[in-house]
C-alpha cells in the first residue's frame, strides 16, 4: 500500500528557510494532487499550498510569495520550500495526496518550529 514519508522538519531561526519533502512511498496509478497542510495544537488543519496533476498551484495567503511547492515526479516526491519563517508558521506538516478522487493518504506529520 500507498505511504508518504515526510522529512525536513526542525529548529529554524525567523527569517531563514527550510525545505520539506514527501515522498510517495510505492506506486499510484493516477495522482490528482499533492498538498500540504499544516497544524497548531488546538486549531484546525489549514492548507498551505497544493499543487495539481496539470501543474498548477495554490497557496494560502499567509504563505503567498514565501512558500513555494514544487513536485519532481521522476521521484515521485514532492517539495515544499518555505522562506522569510515567522514564528507564526511554527505547526506540524502534514504531506496529502490525492489519487484518482477516492484515495486519500496523509503523511505522519513534521514538526516546523521557528524561533524568534
Amino acid at each position: 500500500q500507498v505511504q508518504l514519508v515526510e522529512s525536513g522538519g526542525g529548529l529554524v531561526q525567523a527569517g531563514g528557510s527550510l525545505g520539506l519533502s514527501c515522498l510517495v512511498s510505492g506506486s499510484v496509478r493516477s495522482i490528482d494532487r499533492m498538498a500540504w497542510y499544516r497544524q497548531v495544537a488546538g486549531k484546525q488543519r489549514e492548507l498551505v499550498a497544493v499543487i495539481k496533476s496539470g501543474g498548477s498551484t495554490n497557496y494560502a495567503d499567509s504563505v503567498k510569495g514565501r512558500f513555494t511547492i514544487s513536485a519532481d515526479n521522476t521521484k515521485n516526491t514532492v517539495y515544499l520550500q518555505m522562506n522569510s519563517l515567522k514564528a507564526e508558521d511554527t505547526a506540524v506538516y502534514y504531506c496529502y495526496m490525492l489519487a484518482g478522487r477516492y484515495l486519500e493518504v496523509w503523511g505522519q506529520g513534521t514538526l516546523v518550529t521557528v524561533s524568534s
